[in-house]
């Protein structure tokens, strides 16, 4: 038997609470008993949280968010509590093991607690799909249907005003998101982190596309998505998070400035921003976690630590954590030449 405790640290993603969820009912059938840490790493250096039971983890299912909410607070950052900090907030809590759900960051001061002798589980979580270590992370699939469900709606105005539509869409690194909702909603260009663009080269396939009779073209592309070399000039916001990284958002705005201008078409850009992260979890999505969750579970009892779930292929097996972090995951060369088949 043991005391575990649980936290959701990073961006919000639809499928925490299912995770959670699963933790609380296959640990508690285990024998555990369960606590949740509010806000991530800050609600464990405080020690602030609430008991997990079966009946406050009720009918979250379906819910988007986390019922224990979420930052991006990071233990480790220069004059942080560190591990010193951490173990605290587990005596006052009296936690034995902890199971942190979050992306690169979370897992990062996890695996740094495991090398210190801290008892980890690691539930990887991401929308933009980016983490090494497992074939897919849970958030994704819900990312992309709702950036599907909006180019399908951008279809219809585009067409009705002649216009040029472009849609930008989360990823920092990997264009996962962008070049699956792309392919599945049809844009005509898709632009992502892997790949910099000549913005010509844009402006050529929408040009060829109004030379063959077509009024109105989609672009997607990815917030983290850049120009070539020389080719364009954008400019980031200059604001870091706790973990150093800048705050992304508004590649979109250039690109609609540029195309209209090289072009003379009419351009109009959208930016879904955090209605990726929002809303009712798909049930892909709510099935991985779930697995995830029963998976994270049951590696506390077999006295795992160090170590995270993740899915290869259609099952769910333990990694060392270490596998997710470092260079991210990045979109397959042949996944987007298949993708660049529509372009123009």
């Amino acid at each position: 038997m043991a005391r575990i405790g649980v936290l959701t640290g990073g961006g919000d993603c639809p499928g925490l609470n299912a995770v959670i969820r699963a933790v609380v009912r296959k640990g508690l059938g285990d024998g555990h008993t369960l606590f949740g840490y509010t806000y991530g790493w800050a609600g464990v250096l405080s020690g602030e949280g609430e008991e997990l039971t079966a009946e406050r983890t009720k009918g979250i299912l379906p819910r988007g968010g986390t019922i224990l909410g979420s930052s991006r607070t990071n233990p480790f950052k220069e004059g942080g509590p560190g591990v010193d900090g951490v173990r605290a907030g587990m005596a006052l809590r009296d936690v034995d093991v902890l199971v942190p759900i979050g992306g690169e960051d979370t897992l990062g001061v996890a695996a740094r607690l495991a090398a210190e002798g801290v008892p980890v589980v690691g539930v990887p979580k991401t929308i933009d799909n980016d983490l090494k270590g497992t074939d897919y992370t849970f958030g994704f699939q819900t990312a992309v249907q709702i950036a599907t469900d909006a180019i399908d709606r951008l279809h219809t105005t585009a067409e009705s005003h002649n216009r040029v539509m472009v849609l930008e869409v989360m990823g920092r690194h990997a264009g996962f998101i962008a070049a699956h909702a792309g392919m599945a909603g049809g844009g005509d260009v898709i632009l992502v982190p892997e790949r910099p663009f000549d913005i010509e080269e844009v402006c050529g396939h929408i040009r060829r596309r109004h030379a063959n009779g077509r009024t109105f073209s989609i672009v997607v592309v990815s917030e983290g998505a850049t120009p070539q070399a020389e080719t364009l000039s954008t400019a980031g916001s200059g604001q870091l998070d706790a973990f150093g990284h800048e705050r992304l958002g508004g590649i979109a705005v250039v690109l609609e400035r540029e195309i209209e201008e090289r072009t003379g078409y009419e351009t109009r850009m959208t930016i879904l921003g955090h209605v990726q992260r929002g809303g009712t979890p798909t049930a892909f999505d709510r099935v991985l976690a779930t697995r995830f969750g029963v998976a994270a579970a049951e590696a506390v009892t077999a006295g795992a630590s160090g170590k995270m779930v993740a899915l290869r292929g259609t099952d769910i097996v333990t990694v060392p954590i270490a596998e997710a972090l470092g260079d991210p995951k990045t979109l397959d060369d042949k996944f987007f030449a298949d993708a660049e088949v529509f372009f123009g």
